[in-house]
């Protein structure tokens, strides 16, 4: 069974055994030393405060996960994030990110937030075909923007409208003052459904 879920503490050793790997051996991750668990979690901690982290698990066995965090601390930047997903190997090519994405997005749109952004360290066409195929459009790329194994990394943009933009706007509502809010369990459960009904199909 599929399931959809906000990150909770248990889940970092999981999630670092996922992601991990991408900062062992690419340059996706620009990050030079994997974490501990109690960093990590420290870190999804501070996230959840303000922005969506979900998890999704395959009996109970962690596959998979994506986030949000802000762009860039001034406060006018505030109706714009930067999303990450990270899945298991195994779980490549079934839909688990693009489901987990869109959840992300959902959720973002209810707490009232207005552009995602995606930086994708450059060459990674399967990220860019991904990102490209929910509405993400190439806005500027960042020559030789950071330093790993040995050689330099440029790093492109993506970006997306998560709402019709606004003449005026309220703050964005944090995560944490949604999380029993009848809008936030149906965008879960619509998820989970929808996890459900796809691998019916395949």
């Amino acid at each position: 069974m599929f399931k959809v879920r906000v990150a909770k503490p248990g889940d970092c050793g999981q999630m670092l055994d996922i992601y991990a790997p991408v900062i062992e051996e690419s340059a996706t991750s620009f990050e030079y030393q994997v974490p501990s668990p109690d960093a990590f979690w420290e870190r999804v901690r501070k996230t959840l405060i303000k922005y969506p982290w979900l998890v999704c698990s395959h009996h109970q066995r962690l596959i998979g996960y994506a986030y949000a965090g802000s762009h860039r601390s001034r406060k006018a930047y505030q109706w714009s994030v930067e999303l990450s997903v990270y899945i298991d190997r195994e779980y490549h090519r079934m839909g688990i990110a693009r489901i987990l994405y869109q959840n992300l997005l959902a959720v973002l749109e209810l707490q009232g937030f207005y552009t995602a952004l995606a930086g994708i360290s450059l060459p990674n066409p399967n990220s860019v075909k991904f990102h490209e195929a929910l509405g993400f459009t190439a806005i500027g790329v960042y020559q030789n923007i950071g330093f790993k194994f040995g050689q330099w990394h440029s790093t492109g943009w993506w970006e997306r409208p998560i709402q019709s933009y606004a003449a005026e706007v309220k703050d964005p509502v944090p995560f944490s003052e949604l999380l029993d809010s009848t809008e936030f369990l149906q965008i879960i459960e619509a998820t989970n459904n929808e996890l459900a009904e796809k691998i019916k199909a395949d």
